[in-house]
Parts: structure tokens; C-alpha cells; sequence
């Protein structure tokens, strides 16, 4: 087969993820490209392709992220081919282990000293201070954040609406934090739904929000809500209360937590125990 050319079982395959399946155009990119490379190597049909040889092209992937992504790309395909009946016997290709990745956290101290270089003189560093501490003081997710109104924030609780997977919960928020918002909306000279604006006073993107907490505290926004789950474990809370604050769908997704609360246990016997 022609080089440039799909086999019809990858074309099917292609349009069924496209119209049944109704995935983005960049996944669908993705599945192309890592399907049809296969088919262009070996110049004939994916499904007339042996697994040794399979492996064989997988293998010289050393990343364990790209190997099980193009790993899931091919099981998708032949789980696609053998419900259609293209062929007879299901073929599916063992994903490679990928060991846990310790999420990376900021101290309080650390976070508190980046906070401090806001200029809360303006109203600009007034918002990014509150930013800092509200993002450190709940755990939510930066998609959540922005989403946030003067409304979903009653006495020392936040309602948080736009969760993933669209389940609402209920998270207190520390009187510091509190006050810092307050602080910033009290000089604000705009009237906008959402709590966080930016310099014009339209809702603050995504990629600003991103912008000002790498300015401060050189991470992500998603490091504070490590940060936040990390101070928790620490302090001695439930694993299952960290799921719950989180927003945690699955107890398994909380447990990468696990091996800070025993470093710490650790830490504390060491410090504490006659015998250490």
C-alpha cells in the first residue's frame, strides 16, 4: 500500500472516533498519526500486522508515557476492529508501568513569601495576592477559581459550582484568605460577575491566572492545590476528608498523598520516640 494512504479498517476506525465517538479534532489527530505511522513503516493494513512486530516498533520508545499512548492508540483500534468483525481474535498490547510521580508541593512559608511580593498598594497586586491565599487556602482546581462569584462565597464557606464532573461541594476557606478578597474587591472600580478581572475588568483568562502565580511563586497553579492537600495530610487529616475537599471522585486518585503522611509519621517518630 501506497505510503500516504490508509488502510479502510483505519479509515473506519477514524470515522467512527470522529462521529460515534465525537472526539476533538486534536485527539483525532493523535490516533492518525500514531496509527498510520505504523501502517506507512511496514507498508500494508495495521490488522495484518503481527503483535511481535508491534512491539517491536513500540520498543524503541524509551518515554513510558508516549510507549502507553501509542499502546492505548493501537488496543483502540483492534478493540474497534474485532467488535466490527475485521477480525476474529481481539488483540490487546500490555501497557508499560509508569511509577508515581510525587506531586511537588510549596510550604507555607514559601507561599506567604511569594504572596508578600504582591504590591498591595495597587489593586492589581491586591487581586494577586488574594489570588495566591484563596487558591493555597481552598484546594480548588484553577478551572473552579476563575469560575468564582462574590455569591459562592457565604460567611467562611465556599460553594464550589463548577466542579469537575459537575458535583458541587462545600469547602471552608481560612478568614485570612477571606479578608484578602474582601481587600481586593473593596478597591475594585469594575462590575463583573466573577470575582477574579484582570487590568480592563473582564474575566481573568486562564493564562493570566497561569502568568501571575508562576510571577510569584515560580509553579503552577496547580501546585497550591497540592500545596493545600499536602498541609492537610500533615496536620493529621483523613484521607477521606482530603478526597472530599478536593473534589475527588475516587479515593485512589487522593492516595498519591499517601506517601507524604507516612514521611511524616516517619519524621515525627524520629523526632518523638526515645528509641529513635
Amino acid at each position: 500500500m501506497n505510503s500516504s494512504q490508509l488502510s479502510n479498517e483505519l479509515d473506519a476506525f477514524l470515522e467512527y472516533i470522529s462521529i460515534n465517538k465525537a472526539l476533538n479534532k486534536k485527539s483525532i489527530s493523535a490516533y492518525k498519526s500514531d496509527l498510520s505511522s505504523i501502517e506507512a513503516e511496514y507498508k500494508k493494513p495495521l490488522i495484518k500486522i503481527d503483535s511481535n512486530s508491534l512491539l517491536n516498533i513500540l520498543s524503541k520508545y524509551e518515554n513510558k508515557r508516549t510507549l502507553n499512548r501509542k499502546l492505548s492508540s493501537i488496543n483502540s483500534f483492534f478493540d474497534f476492529c474485532y467488535k466490527s468483525e475485521f477480525i476474529n481474535e481481539k488483540t490487546k498490547l500490555k501497557s508499560a508501568k509508569i511509577p508515581k510521580l510525587l506531586p511537588k508541593f510549596l510550604s507555607v512559608e514559601q507561599i506567604m513569601a511569594g504572596a508578600n511580593l504582591c504590591d498591595r498598594s495597587s489593586w492589581l497586586g491586591r487581586r494577586d495576592y488574594a489570588l495566591i491565599l484563596f487558591l493555597y487556602a481552598t484546594g480548588v482546581r484553577i478551572s473552579e477559581c476563575l469560575e468564582l462569584k462574590e455569591e459562592d462565597i457565604d460567611g467562611e464557606w465556599l460553594l464550589v459550582r463548577h466542579a469537575k464532573g459537575d458535583k458541587e461541594r462545600l469547602i471552608p476557606i481560612a478568614s485570612i484568605a477571606i479578608k484578602a478578597i474582601s481587600d481586593y474587591l473593596s478597591e475594585s472600580k469594575y462590575d463583573n460577575d466573577f470575582v477574579w478581572c484582570n487590568y480592563s475588568g473582564k474575566k481573568l483568562s486562564r493564562i493570566s491566572a497561569y502568568k501571575i502565580i508562576q510571577k510569584y511563586l515560580g509553579v503552577s497553579p496547580h501546585v497550591l492545590r497540592h500545596s493545600y492537600a499536602t498541609s492537610l495530610i500533615t496536620g493529621g487529616a483523613d484521607l477521606r476528608v482530603v478526597q472530599e475537599l478536593l473534589g475527588h471522585a475516587s479515593l485512589l486518585t487522593t492516595q498519591i498523598y499517601t506517601h507524604i503522611q507516612k514521611q511524616h509519621l516517619s519524621e515525627t517518630v524520629q523526632v518523638c520516640h526515645p528509641f529513635a
